[in-house]
């Protein structure tokens, strides 16, 4: 695979915020919106998992789109 397909197969699972335009939670996955969670930080599996019980409530149904990278 050369570095162009591998940079257009990576993609991230985007929980946007209900309340603070802009504000949102984003985790790595793949084209599906699977997220391993065993590859997360403590935090960041926490920050997940907080995100998903509170869908509808204070974020977004998640979306996946490509990851954005500087």
């Amino acid at each position: 695979m050369n570095y162009l397909a591998a940079a257009a197969s990576r993609f991230e699972l985007r929980f946007e915020s209900l309340f603070q335009q802009g504000r949102a939670l984003a985790f790595p996955c793949d084209e599906r919106g699977r997220v391993e969670l065993d590859r997360l930080s403590d935090r960041a599996r926490s920050n997940y998992l907080y995100a998903r019980a509170v869908v509808g409530r204070e974020f977004s149904v998640p979306a996946v789109v490509p990851e954005f990278r500087n």
